[in-house]
């Protein structure tokens, strides 16, 4: 684990990265990758979300069958201060089925907290706002 600031940010910025491939493979089991067990996600679909499990509890009865994600992040933006980080990204979200374009798309804008841990960089706090969202 790096103490390099500019390793720290990218490492958070990774995170994201990592959300968005466990959120588009439906890997909800792996959601400890990048959350902290004591995790508080505020959104505008699953409400206050409190701990890991109910984080996994929610993704995995979101879940629809036969409609696919694909999460794009951009203009993350790290501020890292020892071992706490606090950042923001823009978030695409695309909603299809196989062979199709998308049905949906969501953007939205997420305001992050941070903490390193012995396993890594993990999301401690996630607060997701939706700017807009268009149905086909």
């Amino acid at each position: 684990m790096s103490t390099n600031p500019i390793a720290d940010r990218l490492e958070v910025t990774d995170l994201f990265a990592r959300l968005a491939g466990l959120l588009d493979d439906g890997r909800h089991d792996d959601a400890a990758d990048v959350y902290h067990p004591d995790v508080v996600v505020r959104s505008p679909r699953g409400g206050e979300l409190r701990g890991l499990d109910e984080v996994t509890a929610f993704l995995r009865r979101s879940h629809v069958d036969g409609e696919h994600t694909q999460h794009v992040h951009g203009d993350v933006l790290v501020r890292v201060d020892g071992d706490r980080a606090e950042a923001t990204a823009n978030q695409l979200v695309f909603f299809h089925r196989d062979g199709e374009p998308p049905h949906r798309t969501s953007g939205l804008r997420t305001t992050t907290t941070a903490v390193r841990t012995p396993a890594g960089w993990r999301f401690t706090e996630m607060n997701i706002a939706l700017a807009w969202t268009s149905e086909r």
